[in-house]
């Protein structure tokens, strides 16, 4: 298996060579002081050495100055005062007698020597040998970062392209996966390899999940379909006694509760894609008595009715059963909530049903509660499909539901379904 090198190795290695050249450059731009004092100072130590032997072969020997040199001996020939303070060594830079020079004091068997050397037009051009040397480091040093730059880029161009692949991957849609290039540093072959075993993991969850819903939607339904059905049949057969009666009608309301509790768990169990296909026209002005004559039983024993204040024709795209437990469970809530009274209903053109009862109300806590069980994915205590679960329905399936409502004062309910 080809060794992967890795993206932090890549990017160090880049910004070494680049420290390395910039070191580089530094060093050769603060030697040229140490080179230039070197180099001047052997030369004007040939100078003192060639005087120094010509004296020792001639004792009436002299030096005598030019236009570019001279020589000062201490004793002997004095030097300036400017100079005559100089300590031993190379000085550069040195203006005297008007021009720039270089001065050299030595002591050689007791004497002292001071070498003057001018060099006025050696230094305008070694100033202009340094600034077009500093001008080709600077260059060098701006084509080396581009280049390092680049160099970065290019390691660093496989992660975003990770990045965005992973950001173009859709919840809906299966058998998505990942790439990077071969030439990848050896972490993002580690992250595309979990990655994409993870996305298998889920496509394998999800396919095996509606494996699961598939089946216990029949395995659910159909035991519930037959109790229904067979205390429909019995409640048509003549000459049922009463007490018997009651109780068929009792399990036949409970077959049919069952089924629409059932049928909005497995609802919020499907991707809304998937359950838009079993979608079908409900005209809700048609659908809404129904479902209040399927809750009259509810009012066995209370001072309540239903009233309905305004039906407008509207009709919605959506599950059949779906919708009649949604409202029936409104409806409910509604009748179990309250005493005595009127339990008002319309439904506006914009597919919005609004129930009005005159209940106990809830107090702005419980309707912070209920979303906030919502938001947590907490459950609600007690029986029942309860406001959470609708509310979950809703946000499922795109639809809104809101809750107005005050202590002792009842409580209003909006549910606007989506067309």
């Amino acid at each position: 298996m080809e060794k992967r090198r890795s993206l932090h190795a890549k990017i160090r290695r880049l910004l070494g060579g680049y420290a390395v050249l910039l070191a580089a450059i530094i060093i050769l731009v603060f030697a040229d002081d140490f080179l230039e004092d070197w180099v001047w100072k052997s030369l004007l130590q040939q100078e003192i050495v060639h005087y120094v032997q010509q004296k020792a072969a001639d004792p009436g020997h002299e030096w005598r100055d030019t236009g570019a040199i001279q020589l000062y001996r201490v004793p002997g020939r004095q030097p300036p005062p400017g100079l005559s303070m100089l300590p031993q060594g190379v000085h550069d830079d040195f203006w005297f007698g008007g021009r720039e020079n270089v001065v050299l004091v030595q002591r050689v068997q007791g004497v002292d020597y001071f070498v003057v050397r001018d060099i006025t037009g050696i230094e305008t051009i070694e100033d202009a040998l340094l600034l077009g040397s500093l001008g080709l480091a600077f260059i060098a040093l701006v084509v080396i970062g581009v280049m390092v730059a680049r160099g970065v880029r290019t390691a660093l161009r496989p992660l975003s392209d990770l990045a965005n692949d992973i950001g173009a991957l859709s919840p809906d849609h299966a058998g998505q996966r990942v790439v990077v290039a071969n030439g990848a540093s050896s972490e993002l072959h580690v992250i595309t390899n979990a990655l994409n075993d993870y996305l298998r993991r889920q496509d394998d969850f999800v396919e095996r999940e509606r494996t699961f819903i598939d089946t216990a939607s029949h395995e659910l339904r159909t035991p519930i379909a037959i109790m229904a059905g067979a205390s429909e049949l019995a409640l048509e057969q003549p000459g049922l006694p009463a007490p018997a009666r009651q109780q068929v009608q009792r399990i036949h309301r409970t077959a049919r509760d069952v089924e629409r509790l059932i049928a909005l768990l497995l609802t919020l169990a499907k991707d809304p894609a998937r359950l838009s296909r079993s979608n079908e026209v409900v005209m809700l002005h048609e659908l809404l008595p129904d479902i209040i004559d399927d809750h009259r039983h509810l009012l066995a024993g209370k001072d309540l009715s239903i009233v309905v204040d305004e039906l407008l024709p509207c009709t919605v795209s959506a599950p059949l059963h779906i919708v009649q437990a949604a409202i029936g469970n409104l409806l409910r809530n509604a009748v179990e909530n309250s005493d005595r009274g009127e339990i008002h209903i319309r439904l506006d053109a914009d597919a919005t049903v609004t129930l009005q009862d005159p209940g106990h109300g809830m107090t702005p806590e419980d309707i912070s509660r209920i979303y906030a069980q919502l938001a947590r994915g907490g459950s609600r205590e007690g029986g029942g499909i309860g406001l959470d679960l609708l509310a979950r329905l809703c946000e499922h399936l795109g639809w809104t539901l809101s809750i107005q409502s005050a202590p002792g004062r009842g409580t209003i309910s909006r549910l606007r379904l989506s067309r």
